[in-house]
């Protein structure tokens, strides 16, 4: 009994954070109130207040979701595992709602009196880590910190899609993150390691 309770509970709150990232993602965090979530997600707003506690706890675990979007659909190594993340976050804002809410409401957060940086510093995390694997491999110039890399990666990111929204709503998301790959590779790698890594848009699709 109680595995069927918690499977119920993951459940709701699965479809709770699907409803409010639709409509975060049509209407911004202004113009989503709680009782438009309850009622797409076909549940009470008793239910949203006792999982996510109000709007800005369901705003928070969308905005913070993104990783476990994307971090189990990787198996790379390395260098080319941060490309990966890359190449499949920029395929997904072009398809998944949950992903696109929770960009928008990051980087919209100010003008709605948040300020909350952990989707940033979780992504600059889960990069450092890979990037420290890289560098202990050699696949790293000895001066690139990879932290400091891992920071920049996620500001790039961030600038090159706010970019690709505005010029082409996202359809040239993955190539424009290919070229940002493409200038940065050889600032931080050798011949070597780049002649094996993959920068192509097909490196996005896992389906």
């Amino acid at each position: 009994m109680p595995d069927l309770k918690q499977d119920r509970a993951v459940h709701t709150r699965q479809r709770l954070l699907m409803a409010a990232a639709e409509l975060f993602d049509e209407h911004g965090y202004r113009g989503t109130n709680v009782a438009d979530i309850a009622k797409r997600a076909g549940l009470t707003l008793g239910a949203l207040y006792f999982h996510y506690g109000n709007k800005r706890g369901v705003a928070e675990a969308v905005m913070n979701s993104q990783p476990q979007a994307i971090e189990p659909l990787l198996q790379s190594e390395g260098v080319q595992h941060v490309i990966d993340i890359t190449m499949v976050w920029a395929r997904r804002l072009q398809v998944d709602p949950l992903l696109r809410a929770g960009v928008r409401l990051a980087v919209e957060q100010r003008s709605h009196d948040m300020s909350d940086p952990t989707s940033f510093n979780n992504w600059a995390a889960i990069m450092a880590g890979y990037l420290q694997e890289a560098r202990d491999n050699g696949e790293l110039r000895p001066e690139v910190d990879p932290a400091a890399l891992a920071r920049f990666v996620v500001g790039a990111c961030t600038g090159v899609q706010l970019y690709s929204q505005l010029v082409s709503c996202r359809a040239d998301l993955m190539d424009r993150t290919c070229e940002m790959w493409q200038i940065l590779l050889p600032g931080i790698t050798s011949e070597e390691t780049r002649a094996r890594l993959v920068v192509d848009p097909a490196r996005g699709c896992t389906e």
